[in-house]
C-alpha cells in the first residue's frame, strides 16, 4: 500500500512541473507588457517639460552660456525664429503662482520692473549666447529675449529661459529689433489677468511656440494689452 502511494505521488511530479512552468513565464510575459505599454504612452504624449528657476534675487551676476556653436535656431514655415529647445526650454519663477497673480504679475502699476536683471549683466550674457547660437547678425537687431516672458511668470535670469532673438521677416537691418512675440506676451498676460486662460497653459505654450500659442489656448490675437504689462526683452 505504502509503495502504490509513493508511485502515485511520483508519477503526479510531472504533471505539477508541467503546470507551473507554463503559469510562470506566461505570468512573467504579461507583466512586462503591462509595464511597457503605459511608459511608451507616457513617453508620447509628454508636454514639453520646464524646468523652475531660481526666481528673482537681490542682486545678479552673468551666468554661464551654453558652450559655442552648441545651440540652433528653429524656424516656423514663415521664416519666424524659435530657440532650440534644448538649450532655452525655457525656466518659470517660482514666485508667482496662480494663487498670486494679483500681488505679482497682475499687480497694478506692474511688477517686471522689480526683478529684471541690470543691463551690465544681461548685456555680457547676450555676448555670449549669440556664440552659443551662432549669431553673428548685428547684435542691436537681436533681442535678448525671456522665451518665457517675465509679465508671464518666466525666471528673471535662468540661462535656461533666454536666448539671443534674431530679427523677424520685414526687419530693416539697424533698426533694432524686430519682434511680433511681444505683442504675443502681452495678449497672453491679459488673458491670464482676465482669467481667459491659466499661469501654466500661458507658460506652456508661450516655450513651445510662441507664434502659434494664441491658438492653442484658443485666444484670438489683436491689438488690446494690459495697462499691467511691462516691457520684457531683457536688453532693456
Amino acid at each position: 500500500m505504502l509503495t502504490s502511494r509513493r508511485l502515485a505521488a511520483a508519477a503526479a511530479i510531472p504533471a505539477l512541473l508541467t503546470a507551473l512552468s507554463a503559469c510562470g513565464p506566461s505570468s512573467g510575459h504579461q507583466s512586462k507588457g503591462a509595464d511597457a505599454a503605459p511608459s511608451a504612452a507616457t513617453g508620447s504624449s509628454a508636454p514639453h517639460q520646464i524646468p523652475v528657476g531660481a526666481g528673482p534675487q537681490t542682486s545678479y551676476t552673468a551666468a554661464a552660456q551654453p558652450a559655442a556653436g552648441s545651440c540652433h535656431f528653429r524656424y516656423t514655415a514663415d521664416k519666424q525664429p524659435l530657440p532650440d529647445l534644448t538649450c532655452t526650454p525655457g525656466a518659470t519663477s517660482p514666485a508667482v503662482t496662480q494663487a498670486n497673480l494679483n500681488q505679482t504679475i497682475c499687480k497694478q502699476g506692474g511688477y517686471t520692473s522689480g526683478i529684471r536683471p541690470p543691463v551690465n549683466v544681461t548685456g555680457k550674457e547676450k555676448v555670449e549666447n549669440a556664440k552659443s547660437y551662432g549669431y553673428t547678425g548685428p547684435m542691436g537687431d537681436a533681442e535678448y529675449d525671456h522665451l518665457i516672458s517675465l509679465q508671464l511668470g518666466g525666471d528673471p535670469n535662468d540661462p535656461r529661459n533666454l536666448w539671443v532673438q534674431p530679427p523677424s521677416p520685414g526687419h530693416v537691418p539697424g533698426k533694432g529689433p524686430n519682434n511680433p512675440k511681444d505683442s504675443v506676451e502681452t495678449r497672453l498676460h491679459t488673458a491670464i489677468c482676465k482669467g481667459q486662460t491659466t499661469l501654466v497653459a500661458a507658460q506652456q505654450a508661450i516655450a513651445t511656440d510662441w507664434t502659434t500659442a494664441e491658438a492653442k489656448l484658443g485666444l484670438s490675437g489683436g491689438p488690446s494689452a494690459s495697462p499691467a504689462a511691462d516691457p520684457d526683452d531683457a536688453d532693456n
